[in-house]
């Protein structure tokens, strides 16, 4: 009985400690989100509509994935190698809270701008068109 039940507590254990390691994501007001794009190895996502997108994004976008699509997870695994530094944003900061928990699920390591595009373009930053 005893061989039986020493791997399965210590599969349970395994599996909590795995999925405790994947939770990395944070979420970040505009000053500390354009330090943080300064970083090495990290990847700009924004998870807003391709319409959304072309009237206006972050310089130094590398993806626009919307989160809406339902192919949005596949492609992200796809484009994204899983030791980089993901960096979100969406238009107002609720579809990237979504995007970082797929993200994260995945054990990607998340930075989300709190306030979103709006936030970036009220605090003065640079657009690109």
């Amino acid at each position: 009985m005893k061989t039986i039940v020493i791997p399965i507590i210590l599969t349970a254990i395994m599996s909590v400690m795995s999925c405790e390691m994947c939770r990395d994501m944070r979420s970040v007001g505009v000053n500390e989100f354009s330090r943080y794009l300064k970083r090495r190895n990290v990847v700009l996502v924004d998870v807003r509509t391709p319409q959304e997108h072309s009237e206006g994004h972050i310089p130094g976008t590398d993806f626009n994935i919307d989160v809406l699509d339902e192919s949005f997870e596949k492609e992200i695994l796809e484009k994204i190698p899983h030791d980089s530094n993901v960096a979100i944003y969406c238009r107002s900061g609720r579809r990237s809270k979504t995007a970082g928990a797929i993200l994260e699920s995945n054990c990607y390591k998340v930075v989300e701008l709190e306030s979103g595009f709006n936030g970036w373009k009220d605090a003065g930053k640079d657009i690109q068109h």
